[in-house]
């Protein structure tokens, strides 16, 4: 029962000390959270509330269900913009449709999240390489933060790309409203600075550390009662301020998604989209975490504590969710031990839910988009480009593709476009593997590559080192590799391959083989093979491959040499060791 439920694990151990610890750090991610979930439901294209509804259910569940100790679950940005993208394309925005299908979408996301962790999918995050994700956050980023820059002026633009909302931003330039502007500009340099210097300005005035973390943390929330006091008090909202309005009262009722099959197999591939994009930022910031303490988080088991997190947000009226990197690293920082924080926050958010509505009815919609922008601008890393570009050239041009399809085109194409370049990628480098001649390092039993090392090497024997797996992909390249080398030698009598880096040889490779045994054998040349691994060897044996080589197979590449080659590998050795004998009398 542990393996599906580990509250069993942590929760035999949960102390006194524990539970205060746990309670600060709920409270710290409470004050952080409200805000945060009221703005990206708007970013999502749904009501407020729904925000607030999708961060109770999810964090309670997540409590029951998953590994990671400080992990914060709720609505993120990345995930809030894929769903108005993926959503918008069916339906327009404050329809009853348009919250159905939003919520459709978390049920989806969920099942197909816990139907991967049964079937121990969790590998599945490697499929997206790192600089394709940093790529993709990047522009993501990018995006939102420009589809909240008609909130704080005051106009109505869109658009899906960051295309569209510069030109429908600058066509509306001529309606900003001035009062709505002075609200979200202060707004945005306040909630930059809290987030960037006001922690430490507080300590420089001689606050402790926790209560000038805590402060700094608050600061949406000073933000949003400053704003709320004058919009309400100044009756801005007659002057064309937009305000989030009337937020219902209340506890979700808990309700099932629309069972619409048209629906579901419409939102099956975005659903599909941000179940990974939300598993893959999960598990890195899971792993960070709990890198920093020493634990260890099981990947499957995450995919169904995130699954079923997401299911609970559906069937409480949310929107898909996932966990969050700038909360979880709060909630880390502010003590949480055991994932009971989440609970507990979630007992928060209920309350507020409960109790803060009313308060929120002259919440200017330009203070959450401030709280947007300043949020994902975080997530944009300008660097990685220059520092994947002087790493690999591949990796950068797969970056690169990744933001200016994501920009071009939208989230769902840029993140289809990064999968597929991260397998194409993979593909690539693996259809191409290191090859190298190798030879003898005098005096020893190694062997190196004769371009980087003083090695030595008999005019007949030729060994070549691959350092990859075989398969369909790389093995033409194998090949023509060994038919060139046999060329351009004459005197070669033996080829032999060394393999100590081939975890597998699948049967297109096998094929390969046994065509270039067959040739070498009408050359006149002998196939032999050294340093293959045990599982490789046993799958060779299953063939006829062993019985039709033509020369053998060696334990090591020494074995090889002192059969293939004994003058040579002897007199080497010998010649080594006299001049050591020599050193050590002289």
């Amino acid at each position: 029962m542990q393996k599906y439920f580990p509250i069993l694990d942590w929760g035999r151990t949960y102390t006194r000390q524990t539970l205060m610890n746990d309670l600060l750090a709920a409270l710290i991610v409470t004050i952080m959270l409200i805000p945060q979930s009221l703005a990206y439901a708007l970013l999502a294209g749904l009501p407020a509330e729904v925000g607030l509804y999708a961060s109770i259910a999810p964090l309670v569940i997540y409590a029951v269900f998953g590994t990671a100790r400080a992990l914060a679950v709720g609505p993120v940005a990345v995930a809030s913009l894929m769903t108005a993208a993926a959503v918008g394309q069916f339906t327009a925005q404050g329809t009853p449709e348009y919250l159905g299908a939003a919520v459709a979408l978390a049920a989806l996301s969920g099942l197909m999240l816990v139907a991967m962790g049964l079937l121990r999918l969790g590998f599945i995050a490697n499929f997206l390489s790192h600089p394709v994700i940093s790529g993709f956050i990047s522009a993501s980023g990018l995006i939102i933060a420009a589809g909240q820059v008609p909130h704080l002026l005051g106009i109505g633009a869109g658009g899906h790309t960051l295309v569209e909302l510069a030109r429908n931003i600058l066509s509306g330039l001529g309606g900003i409203n001035w009062i709505t502007l002075a609200i979200g500009a202060p707004a945005t340099l306040f909630l930059y600075w809290a987030r960037s210097r006001m922690k430490g300005w507080l300590r420089a005035r001689g606050l402790a550390d926790l209560p000038a973390g805590v402060i700094a943390r608050a600061a949406p929330v000073f933000a949003v009662a400053a704003t709320t006091l004058a919009t309400w008090g100044l009756g801005l909202h007659g002057q064309g301020v937009a305000i989030v309005g009337e937020v219902p009262q209340g506890l979700p009722v808990p309700a099932l998604p629309p069972l619409d099959p048209e629906l579901w197999l419409r939102l099956a591939v975005p659903a599909l989209l941000i179940a990974i994009v939300g598993y893959v930022e999960t598990i890195s910031v899971a792993q960070t975490l709990a890198a920093k303490r020493r634990q260890r988080i099981d990947p499957d088991q995450e995919l169904i504590a995130l699954g079923a997190a997401n299911i609970g947000s559906a069937v409480s009226g949310g929107f898909p969710v996932t966990g969050g990197f700038a909360r979880s690293v709060v909630n880390f920082d502010a003590g949480a031990e055991t994932p009971a924080a989440g609970a507990y926050t979630a007992v928060g958010m209920a309350l507020a839910t409960l109790f803060l509505t009313p308060l929120l009815f002259f919440l200017p919609k330009a203070t959450l988009a401030a709280t947007i922008i300043v949020a994902v601008l975080s997530l944009v890393d300008p660097g990685a480009l220059r520092r994947t570009w002087a790493y690999s050239r591949t990796d950068f041009a797969a970056m690169a593709a990744t933001i200016l399809v994501t920009l071009g085109l939208g989230v769902e194409a840029g993140i289809i476009a990064g999968v597929a370049l991260s397998l194409l990628l993979h593909l690539y480098r693996t259809s191409r593997p290191h090859v190298a001649v190798v030879g003898q390092v005098p005096g020893t039993e190694h062997f190196r590559n004769i371009d980087r090392h003083e090695v030595v090497t008999a005019p007949e024997v030729l060994t070549i080192r691959v350092d990859e797996s075989l398969y369909f992909p790389n093995a033409r390249f194998l090949e023509d590799t060994i038919y060139g080398a046999v060329a351009r030698n004459p005197a070669l009598r033996h080829v032999v391959l060394m393999c100590p880096a081939v975890n597998d040889i699948d049967t297109s490779a096998l094929e390969s083989l046994e065509a270039i045994n067959a040739m070498l054998r009408d050359s006149g040349v002998a196939l032999h093979l050294s340093e293959v691994k045990g599982p490789v060897m046993d799958r060779l044996k299953r063939s006829h491959f062993l019985e039709d080589l033509t020369g053998e197979v060696f334990l090591t590449q020494y074995d090889a040499m002192l059969r293939l080659a004994p003058d040579l590998t002897a007199q080497t050795h010998a010649a080594t060791r006299r001049d050591t004998a020599r050193r050590r009398t002289g």
